[in-house]
């Protein structure tokens, strides 16, 4: 902050010794040479020409925080740095993350000593890609944890010549960690004709106008790795696995067509902003993207920020407050949308369809294999006494009755003992679960919620398979009857258990970036890297987050002898089919009718009714469905207008 300080205090010098004193003959449009010299002290002057990747310090002085208020702020006033909001990103910290820093000292630990150069140097191709990429590029043939640790290059993580200069040549053709940067002076940008000079002369690099950088080609070699299983006896397999495919998975979606990666993780400002600090004539650019960098994983930024002093990560805790609100915003506002409804009682069973429909332009979860979504499903007496409890957590956030094995993919959950727990496992060569990503070997399970538009029959399909029990389910990735929802509809047929009265029923959707069940094997070994990172585990609150909750609290679950008149049968909707559209809804008595929703055939919302409803006009010639809300539960009606 010093440094800014004294930075901004030098540019107002220069600008009101511009208007005291004359200017020599050597003037450019923005600085002499006096002031080019000093600015070049104040910046460190042009990196060297031997250095391929300039560090974010170099891009701060123009694009960090403007003191004077005038570069990178948007409509309201407010700051929209870029290298602010980067710093203490997951990217920014990819490097120095305590966690991944463990798990590559775990799997090599766990294999063979001949397989660690090979292991750590294809880690750090993306979590370190700058440092990597320079080692290899001057004729080095690894670049391992120890060299890492001693380059500051590499030590920048995920940095902004790491994205800018990207080459256009074979965008999104590469993958696992085979990026193909340019290695000119160039650095690429999406806007035409930029300002050059500064860069030019305190950086060393031309910025180029590039519309590949928005494109979400620039994504695929780090978000698609695949890997070469190590047999648990210590030899190559010979074969490959999809450890992790998000941009595949992108590719295997609608967003192809609506949204790059970029759309969402690096979210548009209209408005135009000034880019660049300093230059007070420098007119606003449009659309400017927030460098946010968003993904999921709010208790890694939360420990990052705890530690920050320890790990060598120089953002404030300021920095990490404004990522981890907009990592929370990603994931509780934009992931996940769910629906909760009560189909009635039949005899014993109360009828319940929780839905969930992914939002995100990829699998959700996605990235990390142990990432997870899992639903808790909850139903009490008006006493307080429960009914049913599915997906039970302990105090140390372990799901109590998770499988010893994999769990299964459900269609319907009726036992407690059942809990829905959406993720990919991968399996070993004798078929066991593993954590070890070098012995994955194959996927025991992937039930993952696809994104909308996902097809089994997609060329990207043999990358992003769905895996188990969720292949035969009718209602995942199905509406209707079409493929490519994006959503899966799970059922609880829960017990009565002989109750009648008032019930309060709570579905609640849980994602959790490292569940204990993941770390267990890795906690199990001791390294240098596993202590440190056991010890600042242990110290947080690894709390799975809340994206989704759903709570019926007028719910009414009638005496057995009553429920063998099923709500269904007591409401009425006819003509069916018809030919001019119309309809009229009857219940019979003891049937409240409180709302009504009408559907398409694709499961589009047409229209929605509060209190009763008598009739209404389909709108047109096709197939629709009427979803009735009773207090006795929910029907569902399907239509036809002929």
């Amino acid at each position: 902050m010093s440094r800014q300080l004294i930075f901004g205090s030098l540019i107002g010098l220069i600008i009101l010794s511009a208007t005291l004193f004359p200017i020599d003959n050597d003037v450019r449009a923005f600085h002499t040479k006096a002031e080019r010299a000093l600015l070049r002290q104040v910046l460190q002057g042009p990196i060297d020409s031997t250095i391929i990747f300039p560090n974010a310090l170099h891009c701060e002085g123009c694009h960090g925080y403007d003191t004077n208020h005038y570069a990178m702020v948007d409509f309201f006033g407010n700051d929209v740095n870029v290298h602010d909001d980067w710093r203490s990103t997951m990217m920014a910290n990819s490097a120095k993350d305590p966690f991944w820093r463990a798990k590559v000292s775990h799997e090599i630990l766990v294999t063979p000593d001949e397989f660690n150069d090979a292991i750590e140097t294809k880690c750090t191709s993306c979590h370190a890609p700058n440092g990597h990429y320079t080692a290899l590029l001057r004729g080095h043939d690894k670049y391992t944890m120890e060299d890492l640790l001693q380059d500051t290059i590499g030590l920048d993580g995920v940095s902004c010549t790491t994205c800018h200069k990207i080459s256009a040549e074979q965008l999104g053709e590469t993958h696992s960690g085979n990026i193909n940067f340019d290695t000119n002076r160039v650095v690429y940008g999406p806007y035409f004709l930029p300002f050059a000079p500064p860069m030019a002369e305190f950086v060393g690099m031309e910025p180029l106008f590039g519309d590949h950088i928005t494109d979400a080609g620039l994504c695929a070699p780090c978000h698609t790795l695949i890997t070469e299983p190590i047999s648990t006896s210590g030899e190559l397999i010979g074969t490959t696995f999809i450890e992790q495919a998000t941009y595949h998975e992108w590719l295997n979606s609608a967003y192809e067509q609506e949204q790059s990666c970029q759309g969402c993780h690096i979210p548009r400002l209209e408005e135009p902003v000034v880019i660049s600090a300093n230059y007070l004539f420098l007119e606003g650019r449009s659309p400017f993207g927030l460098h946010e960098l968003a993904g999921a994983n709010t208790f890694m930024l939360g420990l990052m920020k705890e530690y920050r002093e320890e790990l060598g990560i120089n953002a404030l805790p300021e920095h990490f407050d404004a990522t981890i609100a907009a990592t929370f915003n990603m994931l509780q506002n934009k992931s996940l949308s769910s629906s909760l409804d009560w189909l009635g009682v039949v005899e014993d069973t109360a009828y319940f369809q929780l839905k969930l429909t992914n939002r995100a332009g990829h699998k959700f979860p996605s990235g990390y294999p142990s990432r997870r979504l899992f639903i808790e499903f909850v139903a009490t007496t008006e006493a307080g006494d429960t009914l049913f409890h599915s997906g039970r957590f302990n105090e140390k956030y372990e799901l109590s009755d998770e499988d010893a094995g994999v769990e299964p993919h459900y269609t319907v959950i009726n036992r407690p003992d059942q809990v829905q727990i959406y993720e990919m496992a991968a399996g070993d060569d004798t078929g066991n679960f593993t954590v070890v990503l070098e012995h994955a070997y194959s996927t025991l399970k992937d039930n993952r919620l696809p994104p909308r538009g996902f097809s089994t029959s997609d060329e990207a399909y043999d990358t992003t398979r769905i895996v188990g029990r969720a292949l035969a389910d009718e209602n995942f990735n199905y509406e209707n009857g079409e493929e490519g929802s994006g959503s899966d509809v799970l059922e609880f047929h829960i017990p009565t258990l002989g109750y009648e009265g008032q019930v309060l029923v709570v579905a609640r959707a849980y994602y959790h970036s490292l569940p204990p069940r993941w770390l267990a094997p890795i906690f199990a070994e001791s390294t240098p890297q596993i202590d440190t990172f056991r010890h600042m585990f242990n110290s947080m609150d690894n709390a799975p987050v809340l994206v989704a909750e759903h709570v019926l609290s007028d719910l009414e679950f009638p005496s057995v002898s009553s429920t063998s008149d099923p709500v269904a049968a007591r409401l009425k909707v006819f003509p069916n089919p018809t030919t001019d559209g119309w309809v009229e809804v009857r219940a019979t008595e003891g049937i409240q009718l409180y709302r009504a929703a009408l559907y398409d055939g694709k499961g589009r919302k047409l229209r929605e009714w509060e209190g009763g409803l008598h009739g209404f006009q389909l709108p047109a010639p096709g197939i629709y469905y009427l979803h009735l809300s009773t207090k006795q539960g929910m029907v569902i009606k399907k239509l036809v207008r002929q």
